[in-house]
């Protein structure tokens, strides 16, 4: 089969991004054949719904063989410690990526991996998407759509100093147009509705730290703090509006869907929740002055360019 064909897709978890993301070939790419490989009641479950045609367990093996892509959808520490098996066993002409959402760590790993010439191809990624119930019962067809998705070229280090970043070219030798595995991998994400926008993996971790982790940790203390001050009568939330609602949904992710997002990006959190702390203390102090406006005025610019993304 010629190397640019994707046509045998092999999604290694089936949980709410790897379903999701065969529910969006099956609606999009309708010719394309999709394996999946899960724990036995997961992975059943995602081919009772429609989302595979065949379903493995166990033995990886099996799941890859003749796989023209190999889509990791799984946690960032299982990630890390199936990349050799998976080294071993794709299929030489295959693309391997993943869906993690910290990329230094999978890069590292990928590199040591995946180096040689005529071996399996590794592309790190990462979807913008997603919903705070995990699993394949809440798997979208459409979750990716008009949603950024990060590839991740290989870059100098370090690109992340003090919570500084900086933009730099796609390096030429992982620019799409030299590899037509990539190419192909691109087209099917344009196909399934997302963007595709190429960053290195510290200055990935270092946004998706203040834009992801950043708000999660926020909302995490923020229902902490109110949960522990709720009385007999469930005051203060009984008086809580749609705002605050709006305020914790991601309140409701589970810490299991977020632990290795925190471990491997403790530096970037650190240091950012530094830099909010401060910022806070900022705001008390301009509590009983008319400062505060200009305050709102930028979280009012922000929220706008938030809306016109």
């Amino acid at each position: 089969m010629s190397p640019h064909v994707i046509s045998r897709v092999t999604i290694l978890g089936t949980g709410l991004i790897g379903g999701s993301f065969a529910h969006a070939l099956r609606k999009y790419l309708t010719a394309m054949h999709i394996s999946g490989w899960d724990r036995p009641d997961v992975v059943r479950e995602a081919q009772t719904r429609g989302a595979l045609d065949e379903c493995f367990s166990g033995d990886l093996a099996p799941a890859l063989h003749n796989s023209d892509l190999v889509y990791i959808a799984l946690p960032i520490a299982a990630t890390i410690d199936l990349l050799p098996e998976i080294a071993r066993h794709a299929p030489p002409h295959a693309l391997v990526t993943d869906a993690c959402s910290t990329k230094v760590r999978i890069a590292q790993a990928a590199d040591e991996l995946f180096s040689g010439e005529k071996g399996p191809l590794f592309l790190g990624g990462h979807p913008m998407a997603g919903r705070e119930l995990p699993g394949i019962t809440h798997a979208d067809a459409d979750l990716f759509r008009e949603n950024t998705y990060a590839l991740i070229a290989k870059s100098p280090e370090p690109v992340v100093a003090g919570l500084q970043t900086r933009s730099f070219p796609i390096p030429k030798e992982t620019d799409p147009a030299r590899d037509p595995r990539i190419s192909a991998f691109v087209k099917i994400l344009e196909k399934i509705g997302a963007r595709p926008l190429w960053l290195g993996a510290p200055q990935h971790d270092y946004a998706v730290g203040l834009a992801s982790h950043l708000p999660q940790l926020a909302a995490v203390a923020l229902a902490g703090f109110l949960y522990d001050r709720l009385d007999e009568n469930g005051l203060p939330i009984t008086l809580a509006g749609p705002g605050l609602r709006d305020s914790l949904r991601l309140a409701g992710s589970p810490y299991s869907t977020w632990r290795d997002n925190v471990l491997t990006n403790q530096e970037v959190l650190s240091a950012a929740l530094d830099l909010f702390a401060r910022r806070l203390d900022d705001l008390r102090e301009k509590l009983a002055s008319r400062e505060l406006e200009a305050d709102f005025d930028a979280a009012n610019e922000l929220y706008k360019l938030l809306r016109s993304l």
